[in-house]
């Protein structure tokens, strides 16, 4: 074992030699698991003082900048950094028009149109520190190790542990910086546009308006699920992203242009939005009136000088364009324009979000109906109460006064988004996003609310199917919608029918890759429905808000992958074919996927990808560039020759397995147990969102079912216990039904093959010893067992002990029914797919390490003294809450019940006989037994960072 002395690369040396010497034994004896053999050797390297508790501090560093040094080269390739720039594809998509009569005028119109939205948005995914995402953006962009050294160095010396706390604020301001270097990303694009357009048509480049991607956020104005967002908050945030849209034009003004319109008229509304926002309530408790009061005066007494459309601003630099003559001047007035006429008075155009629920609580006062919306009983009369209230709506006035007293969340977001329209930016339509949209009436309802407020024609009502039940009925819920003439109206007026694909509870109920082909499918419906319906003229847009991590839609292998797996070249030439124009929109969440718009250049690699896959394929039979395609980012011939197409039993009756399985697998109580036990603890808070609730007692609530949870911890928690269930169970009985037509499909259809290197991905970060160890770490019998045969009579009692609070716990029954039925998958997936690789042998060590941390946690524990009862918790029941590894929570109750600091009244004089004082301090107990552990527990949950760089995401 170690020697004294022994540097943190020679300790991960012997102990990765202790993982590869495991493998091998276990290969040899069945029943040996390799993961609690090095756990066990580990556990008796720090009993023996061979590894002592200040090793693990440089070991983790050295750890930490491994898993770091290969995230940012991962980054750097999933981007495609070496790859062509966007100057590249841009020049290319302009070389691409047919040279004929009207060629310019197609291509303006063609590149007009907004064809892709990158979205920011902010789960609670934040699963690292900001400036080790910094730190890691700035590694990504330097090619090799070498170059990455001192980045990597910079960021492995600080925690992986993420921000404390992860407020509304600091999300909002990562969010900024993101999307700074989106738009920064979008201007190169279009000034390459530009110079490839002046060399073609130097007398006419600078009559175009290119629009053809946008930024979008939803920070600050998503209020699904909380309640904690004012709708001053909302307000503020978006006036911050007015300022920042104002800042930009300033600086980008060319300095020619001291004196002109454009820029006196930038810089009257910046010094109105900034007396705006110093009268802004601040984030936190809510609001006084007067203060409600001040501000809603600052916004009305500055409307004017803040402007509230682009169009002056526009028109201002149309005429500086016109009158400018240096070229470069030209240019930068130009690119300047674009931005404005594609965001109007905003950084990123804002994205607005909140439950179905909500909005039928809200119509629920003026309805006097019985059951639910959701209910199918119901649904015929609910349909037709909301059409007879449609036909007369009369608009209401809101003010500010009205808004603060509202009550129904519903009401209150659509009229704070009456008064962003009014009074910060109303240039472009917004976007409504409903959650749990599982019926046209909620839709119809949103209508209703949107047309009271008088917003109906600036408010893109948008359903997100993400749940079984919205992916099965979908295409009912528009088609109901569509029945109804105002709806229909409503579409044709706005121009666009938007729909959201959500890929967290569909991804984690019915398997991720069972997720997508269902996605597909209703995306294939839509695009059918709309045809049917005549209405090939509205344009489509298809919002995915899937994250980062493979358990949430985000193809792992790169960007390339990841925009073809959300919008397949079947669904895109479909929608071609029928004459449609699709838009489309991706989420990138959290810091996670911040990063890839983490610097100037991770951005512009980003939209160069995006550019590749929109003008690949999406471009109707009707525009100029019909069939065109970058060579580099064409993969094959007709989409509808892939094999997955022309066999679609074949996909029908394998993904329906996939999903029977996920579903039963999700009703297991062993996976409510796996999920719930400790899982939860092992993650720290990694967003703004309120945490999840309690017990009577101050513990964590016991998960009994999966949907007790969000999914973004679920996944988190399968990434953790190193087995990612939702990306890979019921894979294996799917392909065992045919498993020649499967490896088939592997080696034949894009699409398949494609989605399976999700799959392949899945597996190289999960082992199933790994699982097995956590699981026998729940079991009373392996510790009994691991007593009789210890030599040590100390560690004996700890082991039983142990063994007594797990028994009263009574999970291992449960678990071990689980493991059996993730095996019989795995075994059967394996024999189908022979060549899935496993996980590293350094991630198998951060799990074992621990594992081994954990276990001595509960060593500790058992040595805490006797204490009576205190608010109904006994030691026993303490002793159960470290098993579920609620350190905090103990640890705070354990500080009040043995405090470290006498008694602050004694030596006073209160004018009596003094009373009984506890005059003693805990010294020891908080020496020996408090704050190791919470030393302990804390490079545990460092681990737990360090498994989220080597996964890759977080949730």
């Amino acid at each position: 074992m170690q020697q004294v002395g022994r540097g943190p690369e020679e300790l991960e040396a012997h102990l990765l030699g202790l993982i590869e010497s495991a493998r091998e034994q276990a290969s040899e004896d069945p029943f040996r698991n390799p993961v609690l053999a090095v756990t066990l050797a580990i556990t008796r390297s720090f009993d023996r003082g061979e590894i002592a508790e200040g090793d693990l501090d440089g070991l983790f560093e050295r750890l930490r900048a491994e898993a770091l040094d290969a995230r940012a080269q991962r980054l750097r390739d999933y981007v495609g950094l070496s790859q062509r720039a966007d100057t590249g594809v841009a020049a290319a998509l302009v070389s691409a028009v047919p040279d004929k009569t009207g060629a310019f005028e197609d291509f303006a119109a063609f590149i007009h149109r907004t064809a892709f939205a990158v979205v920011f948005t902010a789960h609670p995914t934040f699963g690292m520190p900001r400036a080790v995402a910094e730190l890691l953006a700035q590694a990504a962009c330097l090619p090799g190790a070498t170059a990455r050294a001192e980045p990597i160095a910079k960021a492995a010396a600080l925690s992986t542990r993420p921000d404390s706390p992860v407020s509304l604020d600091l999300e909002f301001d990562q969010a900024c910086a993101a999307a700074n270097n989106a738009r920064l990303a979008l201007d190169a694009f279009n000034a390459a546009l530009f110079d490839a357009a002046r060399a073609r048509w130097p007398d006419r480049w600078s009559d175009l308006r290119p629009r053809p991607f946008a930024v979008a956020s939803w920070v600050g104005c998503d209020t699904d699920g909380r309640t904690d967002i004012g709708w001053w908050d909302t307000v503020r945030y978006r006036l911050i992203s007015k300022r920042m849209q104002f800042d930009r034009v300033l600086r980008d003004l060319p300095a020619i242009l001291s004196a002109h319109e454009a820029r006196s008229l930038a810089e009257g509304a910046l010094s109105a939005v900034n007396r705006q926002l110093a009268v802004a309530p601040r984030l936190g408790d809510k609001p006084s009136l007067e203060a409600v009061h001040r501000f809603a005066l600052a916004l009305i007494i500055e409307r004017e000088r803040a402007q509230t459309d682009a169009a002056p601003l526009v028109a201002a630099l149309d005429a500086a364009l016109s009158g400018a003559e240096d070229e470069a001047d030209r240019r930068a007035i130009a690119v300047l324009r674009a931005g404005v006429e594609t965001h109007g008075l905003s950084n990123a155009l804002p994205h607005f979000r909140l439950n179905a629920s909500q909005i039928h609580n809200a119509v629920r006062r003026v309805i006097e109906l019985e059951g639910e919306p959701t209910d199918s009983a119901q649904r015929r009369s609910h349909l037709a109460t909301i059409h007879t209230l449609l036909n007369d709506v009369t608009p209401v006035a809101v003010d500010f006064g009205a808004l603060a007293a509202e009550r129904a969340s519903a009401a209150r977001l659509m009229m704070t988004i009456t008064q962003i329209l009014k009074h910060v930016d109303g240039t472009h339509p917004v976007r409504f996003l409903i959650a749990e949209t599982e019926t046209g009436y909620t839709l119809l309802a949103a209508l209703w609310l949107a047309r009271h407020y008088g917003i109906a024609d600036k408010v893109e009502i948008t359903p997100l199917f993400e749940t079984a039940s919205a992916l099965e009925q979908g295409i009912r819920v528009l088609d109901d919608a569509l029945r109804n003439p105002h709806w229909r109206a409503y579409l044709k007026r706005i121009g666009r029918l938007t729909v959201q694909f959500g890929y967290s509870d569909s991804g984690r109920y019915v398997g991720q890759l069972a997720a997508t082909f269902w996605i597909e499918r209703l995306r294939l419906r839509i695009t059918e429905m709309l045809v049917q319906n005549g209405l090939s003229d509205v344009e489509l847009a298809i919002f995915d808000t899937h994250g980062e991590s493979i358990g949430r839609g985000a193809h792992p292998t790169s960007l390339r992958d990841r925009l073809a797996y959300l919008a397949p070249e079947d669904a895109r030439d479909r929608a071609r074919k029928a004459g449609l124009k699709v838009r489309l929109e991706s989420s990138f969440q959290g810091t996670d996927g911040y990063l890839l718009f983490g610097t100037r250049e991770l951005a512009q690699a980003s939209v160069a990808r995006i550019a590749e896959h929109v003008y690949a394929l999406d471009v109707s039979e009707d525009d100029a560039f019909a069939g065109y395609a970058l060579d580099d980012a064409k993969e094959g011939g007709d989409p509808a020759d892939d094999p997955i197409y022309s066999e679609p039993d074949f996909a029908l009756e394998f993904f329906t397995v996939v999903r029977q399985d996920m579903e039963a697998l999700v009703d297991e109580p062993g996976y409510a147990a796996l999920l719930g036990t400790f899982g939860p603890s092992l993650l720290d808070r990694t967003g703004s969102r309120p945490v999840a609730r309690q017990t009577d007692s101050g513990g964590p609530a016991r998960i009994t079912h999966p949907r007790q949870m969000r999914a973004i911890p679920n996944n988190a928690i399968l990434h953790q216990l190193g087995f990612l269930a939702n990306s890979l169970h019921g894979l294996g009985r799917a392909a065992g039904r045919g498993p020649d037509l499967f490896r088939e499909m592997r080696r034949d259809s894009l699409r398949f093959s494609r989605a399976f290197r999700l799959v392949q991905y899945a597996a190289s970060v999960g082992d199933l010893d790994v699982l097995r160890a956590y699981i026998d770490t729940l079991d009373p019998a392996v510790w009994l067992e691991r007593a009789r045969r210890t030599q040590k009579d100390f560690r004996r009692d700890e082991l039983v002990v142990i063994a007594g609070a797990l028994e009263r716990l009574d999970l291992a029954p449960d678990l071990r029914r689980l493991f059996g039925r993730l095996t019989r998958d795995w075994l059967a997936l394996r024999a189908a797919a022979p060549d899935l690789n496993g996980m590293s042998a350094r991630l198998t060590l951060l799990h074992a390490l621990r594992l081994a941390l954990i276990h001595r946690i509960w060593f500790l524990a058992v040595h805490i003294p006797g204490f009576r009862p205190q608010a109904g918790l006994s030691r026993e029941q303490m002793l159960e809450r470290f098993l579920r590894l609620d350190i905090d929570g103990c640890l705070t109750m354990l500080d009040a019940i043995f405090p470290n600091e006498p008694d602050p009244t004694l030596g006073l004089n209160f004018g009596e006989p003094a009373g009984p004082r506890d005059t003693g301090t805990y010294e020891t107990e908080h020496a020996t037994l408090f704050q190791p552990i919470r030393r302990m527990f804390a490079q545990v949950r460092e681990i737990s960072g360090m498994i989220q760089h080597e996964v890759g995401a977080f949730g």
